[in-house]
């Protein structure tokens, strides 16, 4: 049973990124440079993040609860604000650069999603039961559904975000950094999990159909994927004249 829900939670979490990464980069070997030097920002981030972290729990009173919680929120804070301050430092990177960036945001998110959800899916093998003293049984579960709304965040959050920085359009920089935020705060109702999983999906679709469109995508685009008409569209319009 340990190995199913490994395996479920596993799948859950990872398989959306795996996918995109399989069809989408892994074929072309700049796009997979692009994903681990993503990956690389954002394992900085962190490492800054858990310094800062590490220090500020050491002087602090160990004994005080309200202090304690609030260092966790100045934690989950300070991480976020450092991950999007590495984001932009990336994209500076790449603009400088000349190079193409619109598969770093899953670079972002894959190793996000790693070290959010890798300690929980060693605890999923077992040994154990999950709620045998009265916790929610869905905590492995309701973990990769939240791991992997977190890394497509991460992808579509690159998209909007470069494409600002791109048209210095700063409100929606400050926007995705907003999100960012309340998508993380959202884990504090736990284990109140349909507080924090029915907000992030709802944030996550809304990030979709905005990445979608930043991306140059178009209800039309739309239609032609469902009806199979994009490849005689693509080849109609490249017919020589």
């Amino acid at each position: 049973m340990t190995a199913a829900v490994f395996f479920g939670c596993t799948f859950i979490a990872f398989g959306p990124a795996i996918a995109l990464f399989l069809f989408t980069i892994a074929r072309e070997p700049l796009r997979v440079i692009f994903l681990i030097a993503g990956a690389f920002f954002w394992l900085v981030s962190l490492l800054l993040s858990s310094l800062v972290w590490f220090i500020s729990v050491q002087i602090s009173n160990k004994e005080s609860a309200a202090q304690q919680k609030g260092l966790l929120i100045f934690g989950v804070v300070l991480s976020v604000l450092l991950q999007e301050t590495f984001r932009f430092g990336y994209y500076k990177l790449l603009n400088c650069s000349d190079l193409h960036f619109t598969f770093s945001g899953l670079g972002f998110g894959f190793m996000s999603g790693a070290f959010s959800v890798v300690n929980i899916l060693a605890d999923s093998a077992g040994p154990g039961t999950v709620g045998i003293h009265g916790d929610s049984q869905h905590y492995f579960l309701s973990s990769a559904f939240m791991t992997m709304a977190i890394i497509l965040l991460h992808m579509f959050w690159g998209v909007v975000f470069f494409d600002a920085c791109e048209k210095r359009c700063w409100w929606a920089v400050g926007l995705v950094v907003v999100i960012h935020l309340v998508v993380s705060c959202l884990t504090f109702q736990n284990p109140d999990y349909t507080a924090t999983l029915v907000p992030a999906y709802v944030i996550l679709f809304g990030m979709g159909v905005w990445a979608f469109y930043t991306a140059g995508g178009s209800l039309r685009n739309i239609k032609l994927c469902l009806t199979c008409k994009d490849k005689d569209f693509l080849l109609s319009n490249h017919r020589p004249r």
